[in-house]
């Protein structure tokens, strides 16, 4: 081919090539970039990020009605697990034993409420799988009726720490003899200036020896006997009863 007919094609071969561009991209448009799943909400006051804490258990903690509801670590932190994993936790743990923790951390109190834990001593993890089904669990005593087991008692030490729902909320103490003390929402939050480290407390109420230690269902706390603020019945702990 001459130069003279090259020159005279290569302005038509650029015309049809802007003619048919547009046609051919709008016949094979870009693909969509997938979807992404939004990872699921963390629970209310805690921060969004599931962190690992490792640390030493010093204590475990107990509801009103003697069962585990989490350990504190030697270094102040508490992790707050669901008492229906009380047989789980009681079996993988031991007081003394380094734990691995999968949780998310409250941004304005020590607490960690825990998605697994993992004994690292032994290689056992307890898993939060969620709530078990209906039945699983024995129904809690009637509100302002005690535990099996427990017996009226008066206690006076000094408080380690404050303890927490898995919301954040001051929900009792715990005293340097490692007795859990845990107070109703309304009381917790009218005596919180007493919860704090180093003070004295004294409380009244229903108390509970288990192989996991001592705790208290406080009915009036105060800084003496002669100081007491009366608590209203606690109101049920754990599941419901089941329709009959």
């Amino acid at each position: 081919m001459n130069a003279k007919l090259v020159k005279l094609l290569l302005p038509c071969a650029a015309i049809g090539a802007i003619a048919i561009g547009p046609a051919a991209l709008a016949q094979a448009p870009a693909p969509a970039p997938p979807a992404v799943a939004s990872p699921p909400a963390p629970p209310a006051g805690n921060s969004n990020q599931l962190l690992e804490t490792r640390g030493t258990v010093q204590r475990f903690t107990l509801t009103p009605i003697g069962e585990l509801d989490g350990v504190i670590l030697t270094d102040d932190t508490e992790v707050h697990l669901p008492p229906h994993l009380t047989t789980q936790l009681a079996s993988a743990v031991r007081i003394g034993d380094t734990v691995a923790v999968q949780g998310y951390r409250s941004p304005s109190v020590s607490l960690v409420v825990a998605s697994s834990i993992t004994d690292t001593n032994t290689g056992q993890t307890v898993v939060d799988n969620g709530p078990p089904p209906p039945g699983f669990r024995q129904p809690p005593p009637p509100p302002g009726m005690p535990a099996p087991g427990a017996q009226q008692a008066s206690v006076q030490g000094k408080v380690q720490r404050p303890l927490y729902g898995p919301a954040g909320d001051v929900n009792g103490a715990l005293l340097e003899d490692g007795t859990t003390v845990r107070i109703g929402p309304r009381e917790a939050y009218q005596v919180a200036s007493l919860l704090t480290p180093g003070q004295i407390l004294t409380v009244q109420g229903s108390a509970l020896t288990t192989s996991y230690g001592r705790v208290i269902d406080a009915q009036a706390v105060g800084l003496s006997p002669n100081q007491l603020t009366q608590g209203a019945p606690r109101p049920p702990q754990g599941p419901a009863p089941p329709p009959r």
